[in-house]
């Protein structure tokens, strides 16, 4: 039968813990650790346990390692309150884009099939789209932005420079 206990067990493990072994100790209890397999077992857990506690102790001891308790607190708080909004919004936003398709497409149904206008407009619209020649369109447009070159490079300042604008405007905390 294997043996489960040693009498020897306890004097290891409180070496151990005292940071005694192996070198403060009696060189009986060391013999007796090289020959018993509990004790040599007991001796390399408690010490690679200790070992980690040590490692533990000394990061603990260096400033800045960790942050204080009412920030991280705070931090969680905030992301916890960020994260609720976010999930809240979700679902509005989708009802929103629903409601947004399906009132443009009841409009749509309403204007094309009740006007004449309309539907002339989107028969002048197809068939200009469908006799589109670059070639034609390249020069004509090259001398539409020369002859008004200022109010191209305006509109397109407008492009860039109003929706920065709004940004660093409305920007976030």
């Amino acid at each position: 039968m294997r043996q489960i206990e040693c009498q020897f067990e306890a004097d290891v493990l409180s070496a151990v813990l005292q940071s005694r072994w192996p070198d403060r100790t009696d060189a009986d209890l060391r013999q007796h650790v090289k020959t018993c397999a509990i004790c040599s077992d007991v001796a390399l857990v408690a010490g690679a346990i200790e070992c980690a506690r040590e490692e533990t102790t000394e990061c603990a001891a260096i400033p800045h390692t960790l942050p204080d308790s009412g920030l991280v607190w705070w931090k969680a708080q905030m992301r916890a309150r960020r994260e609720a909004v976010a999930a809240v919004g979700r679902p509005i936003t989708a009802i929103h884009v629903a409601a947004f398709a399906c009132a443009m497409g009841l409009m749509g149904a309403c204007i094309g099939a009740t006007s004449s206008w309309f539907q002339a407009a989107l028969k002048w619209s197809w068939d200009e789209m469908t006799a589109f020649d670059p070639a034609t369109f390249i020069p004509y447009a090259t001398a539409l932005i020369a002859s008004h070159g200022w109010l191209a490079a305006c509109m397109a300042a407008m492009v860039f420079v109003i929706p920065v604008a709004v940004y660093l405007a409305v920007g976030k905390d």
